[in-house]
């Protein structure tokens, strides 16, 4: 490899946000001083901006000492746990680099891919995917992830990847568009869904080796929410057409009572059935007033103006 132009340097940012990852994120560093050297030799110089998402552990005073032996390094800390998606956008407004990525800190994902990304953005790719093709979640994760993005597929992005993706280097282009993004967006999908052609790599995720993940079910919930109610009115139109089937259901129910009752037909005893369907119906109208509510949740969240997150100190 020829010896880069040091007038053409450019510069690749990566955002890691963290939280309660102390136990990996001295062998993260390690792996990426080698990702560095790697970039140098192809006349790329490497970012790294850490936001701690309020860890209650060591993870900060291991991010000082780490930025101690590579002063270039920046910290951001938030007051308190604000999200993983939220922490990411924080960072997001410290990027400076040609193009940028969002790395976990818990060494699920190879900082290794690195290299080959940065050679596919560097042949002309401005969107470079990292998809999985095989995982070491639990059998229970597997369903959920599985569920999760057949939907995503079916409502939202139909040639979005079947197993997702976490991992992704994009042009500085995408930076706007993520910053000005809504509060509770899914963040992979909307950069997704913004359209560019992706470069695809396949890789195989990595087992966890330090720590416990804070990825709990709740929190996978509320991001299947988000990605669901903020891309597609899939709910929204599924409750009118089964509000349009009900109505013509009932409307033959009660043209069949009414051409009984001329006849002079007497219809059974039916006070269970009535109470039965009065309570099935009622449900589905409160499961229909709170898909409404989530929405109108997500209006009053983007024009409430709370911030995304808030910085006690930066470094």
């Amino acid at each position: 490899m020829t010896a880069p132009d040091p007038t053409s340097r450019r510069r690749l940012s990566v955002v890691i946000a963290v939280f309660c990852n102390e136990g990996s994120l001295r062998p993260l560093f390690d792996a990426l001083r080698e990702v560095e050297a790697g970039l140098d030799a192809r006349g790329i110089d490497l970012e790294v901006v850490c936001v701690d998402d309020g860890s209650h552990d060591g993870s900060f005073a291991v991010l000082r000492a780490l930025k101690e032996a590579r002063p270039a390094t920046r910290l951001v800390k938030l007051t308190r746990n604000f999200g993983a998606v939220r922490a990411a956008r924080t960072g997001l407004r410290f990027v400076t680099g040609d193009c940028f990525l969002f790395l976990a800190a818990d060494l699920q994902d190879p900082p290794g891919l690195i290299l080959e990304m940065a050679d596919r953005w560097l042949q002309g790719s401005k969107y470079v995917l990292c998809v999985r093709k095989e995982r070491t979640d639990s059998l229970s994760s597997k369903i959920f992830s599985a569920l999760f993005y057949r939907l995503i597929r079916r409502t939202v992005a139909r040639d979005y990847p079947r197993g997702g993706y976490d991992l992704a280097l994009m042009d500085r282009v995408f930076q706007p568009y993520l910053l000005d993004s809504a509060k509770n967006v899914n963040t992979p999908l909307f950069a997704f869904w913004l359209g560019f052609k992706p470069d695809v790599l396949e890789y195989v995720r990595q087992k966890r080796l330090h720590g416990r993940s804070g990825w709990t079910f709740a929190k996978r919930f509320k991001f299947f929410l988000d990605s669901l109610l903020g891309f597609s009115i899939v709910p929204v139109r599924a409750m009118s057409v089964f509000g349009a089937l009900t109505a013509l259901v009932s409307f033959a129910y009660g043209s069949v009572i009414a051409v009984n009752a001329l006849r002079g037909v007497r219809g059974a005893p039916g006070f269970a059935t009535i109470v039965v369907i009065t309570s099935f119906l009622f449900g589905i109208v409160i499961m229909m007033l709170g898909v409404i509510g989530e929405y109108l949740w997500r209006i009053y969240d983007e024009v409430s103006r709370k911030p995304d997150s808030v910085i006690e100190l930066v470094d």
